[in-house]
């Protein structure tokens, strides 16, 4: 039973009707803003397959990255400067105006829980983080797919959640796991919400959506905006390179700090996953001053070396001038964090 409820709600007749009011949906799916395919073809499976079972050696450490305990009080304490902590690929929590924000939280051992086999988390025990994890203001999450919605995590994290925003066909699954309709808030893009003087802005990607075979681009993909009187953040979820990332800058811009994509890339699939050079372009190109890569440091989803996203980043950032901050696993930093250099992962086998 907990298989068959890893693939979350059906789309219904009355579901499309409502996606159909969304300018972004063609009747049978939602689309990308540019022409987006990826290169894989029938002859492409096996040599893939066999690429993702062989020559892991270099594709996790060799023994399980550790994780910093939160100090809940030291995290919700009052501060007219942003929070924030990483636990690895695209999990984060935020503190922003004394609000606590979770944004795609897949906190579980194994990111491919219905494949024949097992994508393993660098890290152990990392479910456990949740129970010390202070109530959730907000529950985000960018997309549907398994390595950023978790049933495992879900589950553990619904006592401690008070609202849930979403992207548009996401609450379907929510629901369908037991969620009150009135918690959760589906958002297509540029829709925004307010709480207080934060106001949160859904935004475009380069990606796609789907937890089965029947569901593809049955539900919407693409990133936050966190603006305050003080601070404009950005989240860029999961995507590939395009000319959205300036027109974000354009109408939402500049950022004082930007939570960029960055790993889980490969040729086949370019147009969905940036390369690192081109994750510190986006940057750029949405007017973020200070980045950070994330969609790394949890799991190997790409036949790339587990450090290569991180270090290509940071080499084509100091050529391009961009600021980076590289936190550890479960660091507790401020927003306004800049030139505070921590290789922590070079230290690591």
């Amino acid at each position: 039973m907990s298989f068959l409820k890893q693939f979350g709600g059906k789309i219904t007749k009355s579901l499309k009707e409502k996606y159909s009011t969304s300018s972004h949906w063609d009747g049978a799916k939602f689309f990308n803003l540019e022409e987006t395919t990826m290169n894989i073809s029938f002859q492409d499976m096996p040599g893939l397959l066999r690429k993702q079972l062989c020559g892991r050696a270099d594709r996790a450490p060799k023994g399980p990255l550790t994780v910093e305990k939160i100090d809940p009080e030291n995290f919700t304490s009052h501060s007219d400067v942003p929070k924030a902590i990483w636990y690895g690929h695209s999990a984060l929590c935020l503190r922003i105006n004394d609000k606590t924000i979770l944004i795609d939280p897949m906190l579980g051992p194994n990111a491919s829980p219905i494949a024949p086999f097992a994508t393993k988390r660098f890290s152990e025990n990392t479910l456990s983080i949740i129970d010390e994890l202070p109530a959730i203001d907000i529950l985000m999450y960018s997309h549907d797919h398994y390595d950023h919605i978790d049933y495992d995590s879900f589950k553990r994290l619904s006592a401690k959640i008070n609202k849930y925003f979403v992207a548009l066909g996401v609450g379907r699954h929510l629901v369908k796991w037991g969620v009150d309709p009135d918690k959760i808030t589906e958002f297509d893009w540029w829709q925004n919400a307010e709480i207080g003087d934060l106001k949160i802005t859904f935004t475009p990607s380069r990606h796609f959506s789907g937890r089965g075979v029947s569901d593809r681009a049955k539900s919407m993909w693409g990133g936050w905006v966190f603006t305050t009187p003080k601070h404009n953040i950005y989240f860029s979820g999961d995507g590939g390179y395009g000319s959205h990332f300036k027109e974000i800058g354009k109408q939402l811009g500049p950022f004082d700090f930007g939570f960029i994509e960055c790993g889980q890339y490969n040729e086949l699939w370019h147009a969905i996953h940036m390369y690192p050079e081109e994750a510190a372009q986006a940057a750029i190109d949405a007017g973020v001053k200070v980045a950070m890569p994330v969609h790394w440091g949890a799991f190997s989803l790409a036949m790339h070396h587990w450090k290569e996203p991180i270090d290509r980043f940071i080499a084509e950032a100091k050529i391009k001038n961009l600021d980076v901050v590289t936190p550890s696993l479960g660091l507790i930093f401020d927003l306004e964090s800049k030139g505070k250099e921590n290789y922590w992962w070079r230290e690591v086998e």
